[in-house]
């Protein structure tokens, strides 16, 4: 089983509601094909300020390791290691670069490939909008059972997790 991490697209001048056809699924974890194809996978995704991060991390660590007389197998192995990092952050890179253009985070989703995945999260985001739009009083319902439970008042001078409370007998 797979986590994705669901964008949101920012919206439209002409659009009242985030077209689902335009959601982006994030797979956390190892790609392979950034870890192959690094520069390739930069540009393919348009994350062009990783792609320029890259490209001057490449040139000056085959520049230090030109000027300090590396042999070929080490810097074979530099470069084998810078493109392991990519491969391993690819997703991480791929959320940063969401979250400056304005997408937003709305959450995340488990499935064993990207259309279960898919299937999984719009069928919760519709039957949590039909949710909300069936409120009675109009505000939005929550979306766990845990979070539509009132929490009891508590004292201000209580104190939360295993430390008695203040003045309190042994």
């Amino acid at each position: 089983m797979s986590v994705y991490t669901v964008y949101e697209p920012p919206l439209k001048a002409h659009e009242s509601a985030p077209d689902p056809e335009r959601f982006v699924f994030v797979r956390d974890g190892f790609s392979f094909w950034a870890f192959l194809l690094a520069p390739f996978w930069l540009l393919r995704y348009r994350l062009w300020l990783a792609f320029i991060g890259y490209v001057i991390v490449a040139i000056a660590l085959q520049i230090a390791l030109r000027w300090i007389g590396a042999s070929p197998t080490v810097t074979v192995l530099v470069a084998a290691l810078l493109s392991l990092l990519v491969g391993f952050e690819a997703a991480t890179l791929r959320r940063f670069t969401l979250s400056r253009r304005g997408w937003r985070n709305v959450g995340l989703v488990v499935g064993d490939d990207i259309d279960s995945a898919e299937r999984r999260f719009f069928d919760a985001w519709v039957s949590n909008a039909w949710a909300e739009r069936s409120s009675v009083d109009g505000a939005p319902r929550a979306s766990s059972p845990a979070m539509g439970v009132p929490m009891a008042r508590r004292p201000s001078s209580e104190v939360i997790g295993l430390f008695p409370q203040p003045g309190a007998p042994r």
